[in-house]
């Protein structure tokens, strides 16, 4: 996969996840945002990889990951990010919240109304959404 196809597929995660959002489905909402923002992650990442580099050994086991943490220190963002943080107690907020998100949500039944918003506006709140921090950089 490529930049943009992780860009789109970002944006088609955050368009679905609105729709089940709307129509009470809180965890698939939920699932899918998480989804957004690792596809957000994996982009910032391919940005970096130069044409006819061969990957370290280390470095690929560490992006081929649903974890969030992981991926944030794989990208190269870290220290920009711990450096927003400090400036911004919204996105270290919402950072809380999205941080634990992983793959294995889709065995999760009781994400609630307010779960799934809380995480919504975690990931898409303006100006301090995660993703939308992301989306600056990717």
């Amino acid at each position: 996969m490529n930049r943009l196809e992780f860009q789109t597929l970002a944006e088609i995660r955050v368009q679905e996840s609105k729709k089940l959002l709307a129509g009470n489905c809180f965890v698939g909402a939920y699932y899918l945002l998480g989804y957004a923002v690792e596809f957000a992650f994996k982009s910032c990442i391919a940005k970096q990889t130069k044409r006819y580099d061969f990957p370290d050994k280390n470095f690929a086991s560490n992006v081929y990951t649903h974890d969030l943490s992981r991926l944030l220190k794989a990208s190269g963002l870290e220290q920009k990010f711990q450096n927003d943080t400090k400036k911004n107690a919204t996105l270290e907020l919402n950072w809380a919240i999205v941080k634990d998100w992983s793959e294995q949500k889709r065995y999760v039944v009781g994400i609630t109304k307010q779960q799934a918003n809380d995480f919504h506006s975690a990931v898409l709140s303006k100006p301090d959404g995660v993703l939308l921090w992301l989306q600056k950089r990717w």
